[in-house]
């Protein structure tokens, strides 16, 4: 009797919140449990909170598209210290309408300069010159300018995605906390595990073979190093410091893991003495750097990337859905094109998909308004799939080489990468990062 009470009273209540917002309630008993199912409508659903997810929102925006983004976590997750940003990433930042911002708070690199830690002398030194803007970014002043620039409620927290199922031409994304979202577009920026790259087939990313320690470290008094993205390999390692503005200085360190080193990724003393051990021949302000750096100021991670004839063959997008950033292809750190492609990706995607929107169809008025919508949006996601194709598949084959050569131990290797490749290697960061994406809308 009470539970038919319940079903009535909230059937009530789900037509009157149908009536007056669009939510729609319902019940559902089984074994006793009486469990209170939401779903709620969106048009545009982005899955992810992170530099892909809501420079994506952000360029939506900007078009005057609204969007919800769910992120799994309770709070933005803002760790990662920093990040190059190359001169495409610039280009994609002005489009967003958020460059500015940013370069007040950080400083303009000069030079790329490159040192083998075996002999302890410089092997090249790449001038940027003005029309090659490269800077270190703070990672939370990243994300948090971002959040910044969005409508309040944008952001949905503590919103984890379990489940995609199909409606007719929408997508139901069920999350963790039982709300169900029917959405016409779902995009997927929810990192190198994403479940939306898997819903499209995508494999998971392939193991590089190497390791990632990255870490930052605040000088109080100023730490006196020239805007230069100073970058060191030799002895099986590779890594750089870059000073980020007047006080902090951000640095990486890449390695190839090694049975006796299983574990030290959960004993900061243990990776801190690690790395220390392997910086070589280099002058002792370096070193300090290092040694200055606090034990929680140390991230260890896995190098990861998508296999470059997935991208070719596999699905960036299918009907609905898409995804960008890590979700799309992640790749190793090696040209420092990570963060930036994803910039790239959302400028492409946000004026591919409201650009579709906007067109008039050219099958005329034989389909209904929502299938017409629909049909739309699929050739949006598709463009947006054909432009970051084969540039992603440069990158991250690149990305690839560039690492396995600066790391190598080999004695033919290391003699042919101090003396003939160094300088094309550095050339590789350059070119790669010579790229414009576009304006949000074509001019």
């Amino acid at each position: 009797m009470l539970l038919s009470y319940m079903g009535l009273k909230l059937n009530y209540i789900s037509a009157h919140y149908d009536f007056l917002s669009g939510f729609f309630l319902g019940y559902d008993i089984s074994e006793k449990t009486c469990r209170i199912l939401t779903e709620i409508m969106e048009g545009i659903v982005i899955v992810g909170a992170g530099i892909a997810g809501l420079a994506t929102s952000l360029g939506l925006h900007r078009l005057g598209i609204r969007n919800l983004v769910l992120e799994s976590a309770d709070a933005l997750r803002a760790e990662g210290y920093a990040l190059a940003l190359w001169p495409n990433a610039w280009k994609a930042l002005d489009a967003i309408g958020v460059g500015g911002l940013l370069r007040r708070q950080h400083n303009q690199l000069v030079s790329l300069v490159t040192t083998s830690v075996v002999s302890g002398l410089p092997t090249a030194e790449l001038p940027f010159g003005d029309d090659h803007e490269v800077r270190r970014i703070d990672r939370k002043v990243l994300i948090e300018t971002l959040k910044s620039e969005l409508p309040e409620g944008t952001i949905r927290y503590s919103s984890k995605l379990v489940h995609i199922e199909e409606s007719g031409n929408f997508k139901l994304v069920h999350l963790a906390d039982g709300i169900v979202i029917k959405t016409k577009v779902l995009i997927g920026c929810d990192g190198v595990n994403s479940k939306v790259a898997k819903y499209l087939g995508l494999k998971k990313p392939s193991l590089a073979g190497r390791a990632s320690i990255r870490g930052h470290v605040k000088f109080e008094d100023g730490h006196g190093f020239e805007p230069k993205f100073l970058l060191f390999f030799g002895n099986g390692a590779r890594y750089g410091v870059t000073p980020c503005d007047d006080h902090g200085v951000y640095w990486f360190f890449t390695y190839i893991p090694s049975p006796a080193d299983r574990g030290m990724e959960e004993d900061p003393v243990k990776m801190k003495q690690f790395v220390s051990s392997k910086l070589g021949n280099i002058p002792d302000k370096i070193r300090a750097v290092f040694e200055r750096t606090d034990l929680n100021n140390m991230i260890w991670s896995q190098l990861k990337f998508r296999d470059p004839w997935e991208l070719l063959w596999g699905n960036i997008s299918k009907d609905n859905i898409c995804v960008l950033g890590d979700a799309f292809h992640p790749m190793t750190p090696d040209i420092g094109q990570g963060g930036c492609s994803a910039l790239e990706d959302a400028v492409v995607l946000a004026r591919n998909l409201v650009d579709a929107l906007t067109r008039k169809s050219s099958t005329g008025m034989l389909e209904s308004g929502e299938e017409l919508e629909h049909r739309m949006i699929e050739i949006g996601l598709k463009k947006y799939a054909r432009e970051r194709r084969w540039r992603s598949v440069k990158l991250v084959s690149a990305a690839y080489v560039v690492g396995f050569v600066q790391q190598s131990d080999g004695i033919l290797l290391s003699f042919l990468r101090e003396k003939l490749f160094a300088k094309y290697l550095g050339g590789t960061l350059f070119r790669m990062s010579k790229f414009d994406c576009g304006k949000l809308v074509d001019s």
